[in-house]
């Protein structure tokens, strides 16, 4: 079945229906996707992610089809384009998280803005109370946050200790001859729920850049980009002191503490998105506090 053979009919198909023509869940993720409403790949396999994105589009479009694809939900697949949706407002203020959410916006990174989706953000050289410190180098002193857009209003759940860079350890001593792994600012879809030697964390599953540390200088400033699979995990930092990352971090990101990781988790876990699916592949964004601070100031 395709969309275009329910226009002028009253055929209708509900969600199981879907799920079992994989022809035409194909079709129906491939237009949700292009507006924006769910996440690539497009598989074929309606599972709850996708009836729930197409829940979302019968509900902004008001097509008065629930629970089952008809003529008039087929026609508005077909003809709406992204910029006809309408969008959920947010209420930015001039707190962290809503400067947070600005800096990512002018970046295009995306933002998810239901309940229980959440922002994984890592700012690099900041402290607990949103200012700027040194960045020196093998200190915990980046921030892991997790930011909730409630009605509207971006929060941040929780915050914790953290670094986004190896320390001395792997700076000297690079498990790769190209130099230790800086991970490039940005944006990357690339984690899910797994196990990182001895804890559960978040495990890279698919490609991000990096910056090869060659010279051993602490710094991404002229180094060579690699992108690929590099074990770039979010783990625990082992309670090791925050002016000596000692080996917790060859590059990967990092909150200090066993305790704090455990509350990061359990947010994470959280999720609707995994709740629904174990496999789901979260965003995390790695952004540079003096710019973030320099593009919005508090």
């Amino acid at each position: 079945m395709k969309l275009q053979e329910f226009l002028g009919t009253d055929e209708k198909y509900g969600f199981e229906a879907i799920a079992q023509d994989s022809s035409l869940a194909h079709q129906v993720q491939i237009q949700l996707i292009g507006l924006g409403l769910l996440e690539p790949p497009a598989d074929g396999k309606f599972g709850p992610i996708s009836a729930a994105a197409l829940k979302k589009f019968q509900n902004l479009t008001k097509t008065g089809e629930t629970e089952f694809l008809g003529k008039v939900t087929a026609e508005a697949l077909i003809e709406t384009k992204p910029s006809e949706l309408p969008k959920t407002p947010l209420k930015l203020g001039n707190d962290l998280p809503s400067r947070i959410v600005k800096y990512m916006q002018s970046k295009n990174y995306v933002v998810f803005t239901e309940p229980k989706e959440y922002n994984i953000v890592y700012v690099e050289g900041m402290n607990e109370d949103g200012s700027l410190n040194d960045d020196a180098p093998n200190v915990f002193n980046d921030r892991r946050i997790v930011i909730e857009v409630v009605d509207g209003v971006p929060k941040i759940v929780n915050h914790w200790q953290a670094t986004t860079e190896p320390g001395s350890h792997y700076t000297f001593q690079p498990m790769n001859p190209e130099g230790a792994a800086r991970i490039k600012f940005g944006q990357y879809k690339a984690w899910s729920v797994g196990i990182h030697k001895d804890h559960e964390a978040l495990i890279q599953v698919d490609d991000i850049t990096v910056c090869r540390d060659f010279n051993e200088d602490f710094k991404r400033t002229g180094d060579k980009e690699d992108t690929g699979l590099f074990y770039v995990d979010q783990h625990w930092g082992y309670d090791a002191p925050v002016n000596d990352i000692k080996n917790a971090s060859a590059g990967c990101l990092v909150g200090r503490r066993r305790e704090g990781h455990r509350e990061f988790m359990a947010i994470i876990k959280g999720d609707r998105r995994y709740v629904t699916n174990n496999n789901y592949v979260f965003y995390t964004t790695v952004i540079p506090g003096d710019d973030l601070v320099k593009a919005f100031p508090a």
